[in-house]
């Protein structure tokens, strides 16, 4: 394993491990704003709380749209929920926030966060969760009313709760668990998009190292709100003319991307990505000898589509290394993150090889 994929592995473990729902993302912000101030780089914080920086200067326009500044987007923001009323037995009937689905969140550790500042675990459960008890534990629909969290303390009433500091509108985060198998998976929860956060900062810290100087302006952009479909809608620079969103790679049924690879999205949800773009980064792909696959993702939506809905008059595209089980326990793997990285030197002119 060569130094920038060690570097990618260890800061997406790292931004894994620090809570992050989107609506509750300062504590991994300032985490990601220090890695990148310690690349050397002038990183700021946006009013949203997002990170944004420029890793490459170069000229403000070209005549081809190819040779003009670029924002390549990554979000740091996850799943998780919010605390909606706490019921009489204590416990904490939850709101998603995001994608996050009660189904696969069953029995997961979790943390409430106070506004006091105080931190609590608990378990996210069926309510009346002992099978030995509940006839109806195999018919019951996992859904956000059939499920509450169970606090690890002695409470037994929404009083007991209460004089804990917890109340409405209090912040729950799941645990991640993640893990790297001896034969290169990368299992967890989040890995969209926290492995292409550790992605662009491998970037970073590759240009910063090897004092490489693309013809183009690179800025990057890691957000806060793409999991509520606002995160890249603001903080576009005047003179960028392409956006490149580099999120979750789709895995499963239908598609051919593995999670080996890197995958280019042609459309999702939003609609078809910049015929240009796309076509560039197949050829990129290409000439690189890039591991890749090309396809289209039936419920998808990125931070280069909400850039282009916010008024920006600019191209797009969409980038990730393969995930299979999105939005639950993910799992991808190195060889799909080093070949997303790859990718991005490619695309960008830098040199075509790892």
């Amino acid at each position: 394993m060569n130094d920038i994929t060690s570097y990618m592995l260890e800061q997406t473990k790292k931004i894994l491990s620090i809570d992050s729902p989107t609506g509750f993302t300062a504590h991994a912000a300032e985490y990601v704003l220090g890695a990148y101030k310690k690349l050397g780089y002038d990183a700021k914080l946006t009013n949203k709380g997002g990170i944004f920086v420029c890793v490459n200067d170069g000229p403000d326009q070209a005549d081809d749209p190819a040779d003009a500044p670029i924002l390549l987007e990554a979000h740091m923001d996850t799943l998780g929920g919010m605390v909606c009323s706490i019921n009489e037995k204590g416990r904490l009937m939850l709101s998603a926030l995001g994608g996050m689905n009660p189904n696969n969140a069953e029995a997961e550790n979790c943390r409430v966060y106070t506004r006091s500042g105080k931190v609590y675990s608990g378990t996210f459960q069926l309510k009346n969760a002992s099978i030995h008890v509940n006839g109806s534990y195999n018919d019951t629909a996992r859904s956000y009313d059939a499920m509450e969290v169970v606090l690890d303390e002695p409470v037994e009433s929404k009083a007991d709760t209460e004089a804990l500091g917890i109340m409405t509108g209090d912040i729950v985060c799941f645990d991640p668990r993640t893990t790297v198998t001896e034969s290169g998976y990368i299992k967890s929860r989040f890995l969209d998009d926290k492995l292409s956060v550790g992605i662009l900062l491998g970037f970073a810290k590759y240009l910063k190292e090897t004092a490489k100087k693309p013809a183009r302006k690179i800025y990057q952009h890691i957000t806060v709100f793409e999991e509520v479909g606002h995160g890249g809608s603001a903080s576009i620079p005047a003179d960028v003319a392409e956006i490149l969103a580099v999120d979750m790679g789709c895995v499963g049924d239908g598609l051919s991307c593995k999670e080996t690879q890197v995958s280019i999205c042609a459309k999702d949800s939003g609609g078809p990505y910049h015929y240009d773009v796309v076509s560039a980064l197949i050829e990129a792909a290409r000439t690189a000898k890039v591991d890749f696959a090309v396809d289209v993702y039936p419920h998808y939506g990125s931070d280069a589509e909400a850039g282009l809905r916010s008024g920006i008059d600019c191209r797009h595209g969409l980038i990730g290394s393969g995930v299979y089980a999105s939005h639950g326990y993910e799992r991808s793997h190195v060889k799909g993150m080093e070949n997303t990285f790859r990718l991005l030197k490619a695309y960008l002119n830098q040199d075509y090889h790892a």
